[in-house]
């Protein structure tokens, strides 16, 4: 049986692990990430270079990691990762585009005009040489996402860590969580699981 075995949700103004929310006095998303950093104490100095679309799922990774200790005893390749979302990287694309505009291309923004970038910040923080995809669909498929997750996991990985992550000016959309095979303890992946923990 496959397990969420840990779930973290964020939006422009709260943080919840397990349900354990932490609410903010701003709705400023990249003050809040920062916050956060600076409270959890950690400690990665690419982190400040990252567009908002990666340190949110960054942040979102460590606390989920600081709870979840168990995911360390996995060996660097059998931890998959799983994201998806349904604006791309549609946030550091329109930066891009208007330094472009402006005769000034920055070099720093265009690295993350593909999504799939937060997958290898996430990967080399961790040293994790998992099997990795970035899906890029109109809503959170939680269908999808099962198919997806019980594809990886019939293969070499043992542990899938997921994410939508939708971030924008506008909309601040994050839902993460892990699954693991083999467990004793956490919430059966189904659909209608995915989706609960998704809405709440």
């Amino acid at each position: 049986m496959n397990y969420i075995t840990t779930y973290c949700r964020i939006t422009s103004n709260s943080i919840s692990v397990n349900d354990c929310k932490t609410e903010s006095n701003t709705t400023d998303l990249s003050s809040n990430l920062l916050e956060v950093y600076k409270n959890e104490a950690l400690k990665y100095p690419k982190f400040h270079k990252m567009d908002l679309l990666a340190k949110a799922a960054f942040v979102g990774s460590e606390l989920i990691l600081k709870e979840n200790t168990a995911l360390g005893n996995y060996k660097d390749d059998e931890i998959a990762l799983l994201f998806s979302n349904s604006e791309s990287s549609e946030h550091s694309d329109s930066k891009f585009e208007t330094s472009y505009k402006n005769n000034n291309p920055s070099p720093s923004q265009f690295v993350y005009t593909l999504p799939n970038i937060l997958l290898g910040e996430i990967a080399i923080k961790n040293k994790w040489f998992g099997e990795n995809i970035f899906l890029v669909s109109p809503t959170f498929d939680a269908g999808e996402i099962k198919q997806q997750i019980e594809l990886m996991l019939m293969n070499s990985s043992k542990a899938c860590f997921c994410g939508w992550v939708n971030v924008s000016d506008s909309n601040v959309d994050v839902f993460l969580f892990t699954i693991e095979q083999n467990q004793t303890e956490g919430i059966e992946l189904t659909e209608i699981n995915l989706i609960t923990l998704y809405n709440k």
